[in-house]
């Protein structure tokens, strides 16, 4: 056992992100796998894996791609004590197929452990990782948050960064199929220009839309009232 694999499993906590991480079948390197979750699968063989509702994809854009979501919430396993460390895994499909896959870390289930602790328990399945001199900062997430990348595995096809968060602070992992990566990204950013390019129809249609229906409650209202209406 190598000093990392030492250095990891030394915690329980980390030993359980190493394998929550990590097929069962093999302790070599995969970076196309998450928790036998692979990347680059349809929605399909990733609804069935996370025994999910096929209901619960959520549809973010429907052109020029149909970008869905899947959120998954794992389970300690069986009647086990064990604690588990990620509170939320987000699967991201560009047409149909897993393009990413975010792990967001439970703050508390992970409080105190440090970014060597991760990095150690991740490389166990992942290998070695590369370490930036400086984090590289990434853009602020939803709610104004400062991201930065604080280690990366990566080969030919796949990446996996570690990004932790201002907020908290947090840990997540980000792991991606390069190769849909981009064409996800570009039908993302197109969607984008085109919701914004057609806001302003959309919001003026929304506005007639209310303007009708207030005008057919008041009609309804003066038909029913009028009859019984004295001076």
């Amino acid at each position: 056992m190598t000093n990392v694999q030492r250095t990891a499993f030394g915690s329980p906590l980390a030993a359980l992100l190493i394998f929550g991480a990590m097929s069962p079948d093999t302790f070599a390197a995969d970076l196309s796998t998450y928790r036998n979750f692979e990347l680059g699968s349809d929605l399909a063989a990733v609804v069935r894996q996370a025994a999910a509702d096929p209901l619960q994809a959520k549809v973010i854009h429907s052109r020029p791609a149909i970008i869905q979501e899947l959120s998954w919430r794992p389970q300690p396993l069986g009647a086990s004590s064990q604690t588990e460390p990620v509170q939320e895994v987000l699967f991201s499909f560009y047409d149909g197929k897993l393009f990413r896959i975010k792990v967001d870390y439970d703050r508390y289930q992970t409080e105190g452990l440090t970014v060597d602790d991760f990095v150690d328990a991740i490389s166990a399945t992942y290998g070695p990782a590369t370490r930036p001199t400086a984090p590289d900062k990434v853009a602020p997430g939803s709610y104004g948050d400062q991201e930065e990348i604080v280690a990366q595995w990566q080969d030919s096809q796949h990446r996996f960064d570690l990004i932790r968060l201002s907020y908290g602070p947090t840990f997540r992992l980000v792991g991606v199929m390069k190769t849909l990566e981009g064409s996800a990204q570009t039908a993302i950013m197109e969607a984008k220009r085109l919701d914004d390019q057609e806001a302003p129809q959309r919001d003026a249609a929304r506005i007639a839309s209310e303007e009708e229906a207030a005008k057919t409650k008041l009609e309804k209202a003066r038909l029913v009232n009028k009859p019984k209406f004295r001076q």
